[in-house]
Parts: C-alpha cells; sequence; structure tokens
C-alpha cells in the first residue's frame, strides 16, 4: 500500500503542477490514458485523434516513403477518374466515343480500335485476337455491351472550346449550338471573308466587316471559284440523269470475296462470282493500296476494282459504270462514273480507286467477311 500510495503522491503534483516540460505533459497524458483504462472509449478516441491528425499532417521528420503512403490515404480519387480507368478501350486506352464491343472474357474495346484489329488481321492473313487475353475475335464472336457505352454517356467530358465538362450525351449540342466559345466563321465567308473566331465576337466582327461594301469588281474572283466547284457537281448529277435515260441499263449487287496469291510474297486481293448483265458476263476484281507490299504497316488504305468482260462479242462494246455501296452496308461511296470500251483484245478496265471517303471506311470494308456493292453499267448505244 506504501508503494502505491507513494506512487500516487509523485504522480498527482507532476500532472496537476503547472509545468512547461514536455515530460510534465507526457506522463499526464500517460496518466489519463491510464484512468481511462484500455479498451475504454475514451482511449479510442484519442487514438481515433490522433490517427486523424497525421493522416491530414504527415510528419516532417518521417521516412519519405511513409510520407507518401500518408498522404496517398489522406486524398481520395474522384469516382469519374476511377470509371475512365475501367470503361477505357484496352487497345486506345481512350474513353470510347460511340459503339463499345466487347471479347469473350469481357475486355473492351472502340469501334475503331475494334474494326482496325480485324481489318489489320485481314491483311495479315491472321485470327484477330484480343489484345488483353489473346482469344480470338470477329463480329460473330464479340458483342457490344450497352450498359458501358450508357454510363460512358453520361460521365463529364471537357469541351474542345470552353474547357467546361458536360455529360457526354449533351456534349455534342453543346459544342455545335451552345457554347459561347465555339469556332464559328463570318456569315460573309461566301463573298469571301476569311474571318476564324469564338462564338461571342461573332457579332461585333460582322457589324465591322469590310467585305460587304466591296465592289462587284472585287467580287467577281470569288464567285468565280465558287462557280466552278458548283459546276463539277452539277456535271456529275447531270452525268447520272444523262445515263438514266439510256435504253439498255443493267445493275446487279456484287460481293467481293478475299483470296490470296500463290507468290513467296502473298498478297491480298479480292474478287467476285461471274454474274450476268446486260446478257454479258462480267467479273470484278478489287486490291488493297494497289498491291503494296504490306499495307498492314500503312496508316493509308485504299481499294482499287477492275471491271472484266469474260463473254466473246462480236463487236465494241462502250460501257459506262459506277459502284455505289450496297442496300444493307453503311460505308460511305462518293459517286464517280467511269467509261471504257471493251473488246476481245481490251476486255479489262485499268484498276480504278474506289470512291470511298477516307482509310476509317476502308478498314470497315477490310473488317468484313465479304465486300458487298451494287453495280450499274449503261451500255452506249452508237
Amino acid at each position: 500500500m506504501s508503494s502505491l500510495e507513494d506512487r500516487g503522491e509523485v504522480g498527482v503534483p507532476v500532472a496537476t503542477a503547472p509545468s512547461s516540460s514536455s515530460a510534465g505533459l507526457g506522463v499526464g497524458a500517460a496518466g489519463a490514458g491510464l484512468e481511462a483504462g484500455p479498451g475504454m472509449p475514451g482511449g479510442q478516441e484519442e487514438a481515433g485523434i490522433r490517427r486523424e491528425g497525421a493522416g491530414q499532417e504527415p510528419d516532417p521528420d518521417a521516412p519519405p516513403k511513409k510520407r507518401v503512403r500518408l498522404l496517398q490515404e489522406g486524398e481520395a480519387c474522384k469516382l469519374e477518374e476511377r470509371l475512365y480507368a475501367v470503361l477505357c478501350c484496352t487497345v486506345c486506352l481512350d474513353l470510347p466515343k460511340a459503339s463499345v464491343y466487347q471479347c469473350t472474357n469481357g475486355h473492351l474495346m472502340c469501334a475503331g480500335c475494334f474494326i482496325h484489329l480485324l481489318a489489320d488481321a485481314r491483311l495479315k492473313e491472321e485470327q484477330a485476337t484480343c489484345p488483353n487475353c489473346r482469344c480470338e475475335i470477329s463480329k460473330s464472336l464479340c458483342c457490344r455491351n450497352l450498359a458501358v457505352e450508357k454510363a460512358v454517356s453520361e460521365l463529364p467530358f471537357e469541351c474542345n472550346f470552353c474547357l467546361k465538362q458536360f455529360p457526354r450525351s449533351v456534349l455534342e449540342r453543346h459544342q455545335k449550338e451552345e457554347c459561347q466559345d465555339r469556332v464559328t466563321v463570318c456569315k460573309y465567308k461566301r463573298i469571301g471573308c476569311p474571318w476564324k473566331g469564338p462564338f461571342h465576337e461573332l457579332t461585333v466582327h460582322e457589324a465591322e466587316c469590310c467585305h460587304p461594301t466591296k465592289t462587284g469588281n472585287e467580287l467577281m474572283g470569288i464567285l468565280d471559284e465558287m462557280d466552278q466547284s458548283h459546276r463539277k457537281e452539277m456535271q456529275l448529277y447531270n452525268g447520272i440523269f444523262s445515263l438514266l435515260c439510256f435504253e439498255k441499263i443493267g445493275f446487279t449487287e456484287v460481293q467481293f470475296r478475299p483470296y490470296r496469291t500463290d507468290d513467296f510474297i502473298t498478297r491480298l486481293y479480292y474478287e467476285t462470282p461471274r454474274f450476268t448483265v446486260l446478257n454479258q458476263t462480267w467479273v470484278l476484281k478489287a486490291r488493297v493500296n494497289d498491291s503494296e507490299r504490306n499495307p498492314n504497316l500503312s496508316c493509308k488504305r485504299t481499294l482499287s476494282f477492275q471491271l472484266i468482260l469474260k463473254s466473246k462479242i462480236n463487236s465494241a462494246l462502250e460501257c459506262s459504270y459506277l459502284l455505289l455501296k450496297g442496300p444493307y452496308d453503311d460505308v460511305k461511296i462518293k459517286p464517280v462514273i467511269y467509261h471504257y470500251v471493251f473488246s476481245n483484245d481490251a476486255n479489262e478496265t485499268d484498276y480504278m480507286p474506289l470512291p470511298i471517303i477516307d482509310s476509317i471506311e476502308c478498314n470497315k470494308l477490310l473488317a468484313a467477311k465479304n465486300i458487298n456493292l451494287r453495280l450499274f453499267i449503261f451500255q452506249i448505244q452508237k
């Protein structure tokens, strides 16, 4: 008893004495902890306070690794940033802008990368595989993930002009119609005004634009250029309308099927089965990048086609022909009219470019199992 009383007598003055020494404060804190007892609520609250303080203000004397870990624990990542990493395409590591495809194991690919993988596999004569798990992918094996598409459409994205964030479902309308910083052109562009600037400056510029005050002679050069481009468009449409007035017109759906040559370096070609138009037998052939050695290494991809007459004819056969997209395809093809005079000695046209818009549309055709187009042939009567 005497020893306990002695200890208490020693502890009480230290805890109650108005001392400024750090040792005295430390003993007092320890005494408060002992009075609360281990496992009591008071001790838990003080420990929680000490942990929060350590998370908010790391000790400057702590080791560097410990300080970094405490800072990372104190900063909570935003939900959107975590979703970006989960929903991004496994190929380009960007959020999909349109359709989202998934392999049989659930790895996500945006539509552009998915089509590009299929096109590259066709050019390399390989089976397309998922970049993550290497399982086989194709249009029949992969399916769209509608849940991911809807989730991505609700995530905030940054406007390209004002840098504010909007859900992707409304971002396109905002950038085209609502954003005050979107790039616009002057309404007098048709008469040569080159101004481009943010929308909120458009009214001021149009009030000060000098082009409405120009004389007719000053505007003649600009109008001539506009007339030339308009004349080319009208020439195409007038040519198509005049061809539709011909007596002998034939059209058919054609299906290009891929095949490879037996050369040392195999090349990819397409060919249609024989078909009959205007009582003649024909075949269409196509090639990629004009038989370039390694078209899979090129970013720019094109298709060119050749029309071949297989029938024997008694006299020259003069024809006009053009290829358009098939009824169930979404590829974008500009109509171009080609002319050729067929004979028994000259029964093959030169390879003519298939007038697709860009390499993206070419990849769509290459990724498909077959290429389906519609061929029109007009026989010119002498």
